[in-house]
Protein backbone atom coordinates (compact mmCIF):
# COMPACT_ATOMS: atom_id res chain seq x y z
CA UNK A 1 0.00 0.00 0.00
CA UNK A 2 3.11 2.14 1.06
CA UNK A 3 4.43 1.80 -2.17
CA UNK A 4 1.24 2.11 -3.89
CA UNK A 5 0.60 5.37 -2.69
CA UNK A 6 3.99 6.86 -3.43
CA UNK A 7 3.69 6.07 -6.97
CA UNK A 8 0.27 7.63 -7.39
CA UNK A 9 1.10 10.75 -4.95
CA UNK A 10 4.69 11.76 -6.05
CA UNK A 11 6.96 10.38 -8.08
CA UNK A 12 9.92 7.60 -7.09
CA UNK A 13 13.46 8.76 -8.19
CA UNK A 14 14.95 6.75 -10.74
CA UNK A 15 17.76 6.34 -8.93
CA UNK A 16 15.79 4.77 -5.86
CA UNK A 17 14.89 1.60 -7.67
CA UNK A 18 18.10 -0.63 -7.48
CA UNK A 19 17.43 0.08 -3.45
CA UNK A 20 14.08 -0.40 -3.60
CA UNK A 21 14.38 -4.00 -5.52
CA UNK A 22 16.99 -5.08 -2.71
CA UNK A 23 15.14 -4.12 -0.23
CA UNK A 24 11.84 -5.93 -1.37
CA UNK A 25 14.09 -8.89 -1.52
CA UNK A 26 16.02 -8.45 2.09
CA UNK A 27 12.21 -7.94 2.94
CA UNK A 28 11.05 -11.20 1.63
CA UNK A 29 13.87 -13.18 2.68
CA UNK A 30 13.50 -12.15 6.30
CA UNK A 31 9.82 -12.75 6.40
CA UNK A 32 10.47 -15.92 4.95
CA UNK A 33 12.93 -17.06 7.45
CA UNK A 34 10.69 -15.78 10.45
CA UNK A 35 7.77 -17.89 8.81
CA UNK A 36 9.69 -21.03 8.52
CA UNK A 37 12.06 -20.70 11.41
CA UNK A 38 9.66 -19.95 13.74
CA UNK A 39 6.29 -21.03 12.49
CA UNK A 40 4.48 -21.25 15.78
CA UNK A 41 5.88 -17.86 16.83
CA UNK A 42 3.68 -15.13 16.30
CA UNK A 43 6.84 -11.89 17.37
CA UNK A 44 8.88 -12.88 15.40
CA UNK A 45 6.60 -13.17 12.50
CA UNK A 46 5.89 -9.59 13.11
CA UNK A 47 9.04 -8.11 13.94
CA UNK A 48 9.78 -9.46 9.97
CA UNK A 49 6.85 -7.39 9.14
CA UNK A 50 7.65 -4.39 11.28
CA UNK A 51 11.25 -4.43 9.97
CA UNK A 52 10.05 -4.81 6.25
CA UNK A 53 8.14 -1.89 6.45
CA UNK A 54 10.70 0.57 8.48
CA UNK A 55 12.91 -0.43 5.76
CA UNK A 56 10.36 0.27 2.66
CA UNK A 57 9.27 3.61 4.24
CA UNK A 58 13.12 4.91 4.69
CA UNK A 59 13.82 3.64 1.03
CA UNK A 60 10.33 5.53 0.37
CA UNK A 61 10.77 8.78 1.91
CA UNK A 62 14.49 8.97 0.81
CA UNK A 63 14.00 8.16 -3.17
CA UNK A 64 10.79 10.40 -3.39
CA UNK A 65 10.43 13.13 -6.02
CA UNK A 66 7.77 15.24 -5.26
CA UNK A 67 6.18 17.94 -8.04
CA UNK A 68 7.42 21.20 -7.74
CA UNK A 69 6.59 24.57 -8.80
CA UNK A 70 10.09 25.72 -9.84
CA UNK A 71 11.08 29.73 -9.40
CA UNK A 72 12.59 30.37 -12.74
CA UNK A 73 14.51 33.75 -12.32
CA UNK A 74 17.71 35.18 -14.87
CA UNK A 75 18.54 37.32 -12.27
CA UNK A 76 18.32 34.79 -9.36
CA UNK A 77 21.06 32.09 -7.70
CA UNK A 78 18.40 29.23 -7.10
CA UNK A 79 18.76 26.54 -4.36
CA UNK A 80 20.21 23.41 -5.69
CA UNK A 81 19.37 21.21 -2.82
CA UNK A 82 16.61 20.87 0.20
CA UNK A 83 18.31 21.55 3.41
CA UNK A 84 19.68 23.90 6.00
CA UNK A 85 22.49 26.42 5.21
CA UNK A 86 25.12 25.54 7.51
CA UNK A 87 28.06 27.95 5.79
CA UNK A 88 28.31 31.31 4.57
CA UNK A 89 31.82 32.12 4.33
CA UNK A 90 34.17 34.61 2.06
CA UNK A 91 37.12 31.33 0.85
CA UNK A 92 39.25 30.65 -2.01
CA UNK A 93 38.32 28.22 -4.60
CA UNK A 94 41.38 26.60 -5.54
CA UNK A 95 40.19 23.92 -7.81
CA UNK A 96 38.57 26.33 -10.86
CA UNK A 97 38.40 30.21 -10.20
CA UNK A 98 41.33 30.45 -8.02
CA UNK A 99 40.23 33.62 -6.48
CA UNK A 100 38.17 34.72 -3.94
CA UNK A 101 34.16 33.41 -3.79
CA UNK A 102 31.28 33.46 -1.35
CA UNK A 103 30.42 30.02 -0.08
CA UNK A 104 27.08 29.20 0.31
CA UNK A 105 27.08 25.30 1.81
CA UNK A 106 23.58 23.41 2.38
CA UNK A 107 23.41 20.10 4.07
CA UNK A 108 21.24 17.56 3.47
CA UNK A 109 19.60 15.44 6.03
CA UNK A 110 18.79 11.75 5.33
CA UNK A 111 15.01 13.15 5.62
CA UNK A 112 15.75 15.91 3.15
CA UNK A 113 14.39 14.97 -0.84
CA UNK A 114 17.85 14.53 -2.42
CA UNK A 115 17.64 15.65 -5.93
CA UNK A 116 19.73 18.19 -6.97
CA UNK A 117 19.56 20.45 -9.77
CA UNK A 118 21.24 23.43 -11.50
CA UNK A 119 21.15 26.72 -9.85
CA UNK A 120 21.37 29.14 -12.81
CA UNK A 121 20.48 28.78 -16.62
CA UNK A 122 23.77 28.75 -18.76
CA UNK A 123 26.81 26.62 -20.20
CA UNK A 124 28.68 23.34 -18.33
CA UNK A 125 32.25 24.84 -18.64
CA UNK A 126 33.29 21.79 -16.25
CA UNK A 127 32.11 19.25 -14.87
CA UNK A 128 34.44 16.96 -12.66
CA UNK A 129 34.12 13.32 -9.79
CA UNK A 130 36.99 13.27 -7.52
CA UNK A 131 37.10 10.29 -5.15
CA UNK A 132 37.71 10.51 -1.41
CA UNK A 133 36.60 10.06 1.75
CA UNK A 134 33.18 9.96 3.95
CA UNK A 135 33.65 12.12 6.77
CA UNK A 136 30.42 14.15 8.44
CA UNK A 137 29.46 16.16 5.68
CA UNK A 138 29.16 19.22 8.01
CA UNK A 139 32.77 19.26 8.30
CA UNK A 140 34.65 22.25 6.72
CA UNK A 141 37.15 19.99 5.25
CA UNK A 142 34.77 17.65 3.31
CA UNK A 143 34.62 20.14 0.62
CA UNK A 144 38.15 19.36 -0.24
CA UNK A 145 38.41 16.06 0.67
CA UNK A 146 35.32 13.81 0.17
CA UNK A 147 33.97 12.08 -2.98
CA UNK A 148 32.48 15.05 -4.19
CA UNK A 149 31.77 16.09 -8.04
CA UNK A 150 32.74 19.89 -9.11
CA UNK A 151 30.46 21.75 -11.61
CA UNK A 152 30.83 25.18 -13.31
CA UNK A 153 27.80 26.83 -15.39
CA UNK A 154 28.50 30.00 -17.13
CA UNK A 155 24.98 32.57 -17.28
CA UNK A 156 24.20 34.49 -20.62
CA UNK A 157 25.41 37.61 -18.58
CA UNK A 158 29.08 35.65 -17.94
CA UNK A 159 28.68 35.06 -14.25
CA UNK A 160 30.15 31.58 -13.84
CA UNK A 161 28.96 29.43 -10.56
CA UNK A 162 30.57 26.14 -9.12
CA UNK A 163 28.57 23.98 -7.03
CA UNK A 164 29.73 21.23 -5.84
CA UNK A 165 27.80 17.50 -4.53
CA UNK A 166 29.36 16.53 -1.61
CA UNK A 167 29.25 12.48 0.13
CA UNK A 168 28.37 12.50 3.97
CA UNK A 169 28.97 9.62 6.19
CA UNK A 170 26.26 7.38 5.09
CA UNK A 171 26.41 8.86 1.45
CA UNK A 172 28.11 6.25 -0.29
CA UNK A 173 27.45 7.16 -4.15
CA UNK A 174 27.00 10.88 -5.85
CA UNK A 175 25.15 10.66 -9.06
CA UNK A 176 26.05 13.82 -11.76
CA UNK A 177 24.67 13.86 -15.03
CA UNK A 178 25.92 16.87 -16.26
CA UNK A 179 28.87 17.24 -18.91
CA UNK A 180 30.94 19.89 -20.64
CA UNK A 181 29.62 21.53 -23.10
CA UNK A 182 26.07 20.70 -21.73
CA UNK A 183 23.06 23.33 -21.53
CA UNK A 184 22.03 23.61 -18.02
CA UNK A 185 18.22 24.50 -17.86
CA UNK A 186 17.68 26.68 -14.25
CA UNK A 187 16.06 24.36 -11.80
CA UNK A 188 16.42 21.19 -14.19
CA UNK A 189 17.85 18.27 -12.78
CA UNK A 190 22.23 17.74 -12.46
CA UNK A 191 22.09 14.53 -10.22
CA UNK A 192 21.47 12.78 -7.01
CA UNK A 193 23.24 11.65 -3.57
CA UNK A 194 22.59 8.36 -2.04
CA UNK A 195 21.73 10.00 1.66
CA UNK A 196 22.90 12.29 3.97
CA UNK A 197 25.13 14.91 2.22
CA UNK A 198 25.66 18.68 1.47
CA UNK A 199 25.76 20.86 -1.94
CA UNK A 200 28.63 24.11 -1.74
CA UNK A 201 27.97 26.90 -4.12
CA UNK A 202 30.53 29.33 -4.81
CA UNK A 203 29.86 33.05 -5.81
CA UNK A 204 30.83 36.04 -7.28
CA UNK A 205 31.68 38.70 -4.07
CA UNK A 206 29.29 40.81 -5.25
CA UNK A 207 26.61 38.50 -4.87
CA UNK A 208 23.85 39.69 -2.99
CA UNK A 209 22.21 37.02 -0.78
CA UNK A 210 19.18 36.57 0.33
CA UNK A 211 19.77 33.68 3.05
CA UNK A 212 21.71 33.68 6.05
CA UNK A 213 23.27 30.63 8.69
CA UNK A 214 20.57 28.27 9.86
CA UNK A 215 18.10 29.13 6.89
CA UNK A 216 16.16 26.10 5.55
CA UNK A 217 15.90 25.84 1.76
CA UNK A 218 14.16 24.38 -1.17
CA UNK A 219 15.61 22.96 -4.11
CA UNK A 220 14.39 24.71 -7.47
CA UNK A 221 12.64 26.88 -5.23
CA UNK A 222 14.76 28.63 -2.59
CA UNK A 223 16.77 32.13 -4.15
CA UNK A 224 20.09 31.68 -2.46
CA UNK A 225 21.61 35.66 -4.06
CA UNK A 226 20.65 37.32 -6.86
CA UNK A 227 23.46 39.10 -9.66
Amino acid sequence: YLIFTVFYTMKFHKEGYPTLVLTLLFSAIIISIAHFAFPTFAIAHWFAYLLSGFLLIVVVQFFRHPTRVHTINTNAIIAPADGEVVVIEETTEDEYFKDKRIQVSIFMSPLNVHVNRYPIAGLVTYAKYHAGKFMVASLPKASTENERTSVVVKHDNGTSILFRQVAGALARRIVMYSKEGDKAIQCGEMGFIKFGSRVDLYLPLDAKLKVKIGDVVKGSQTIIAEF
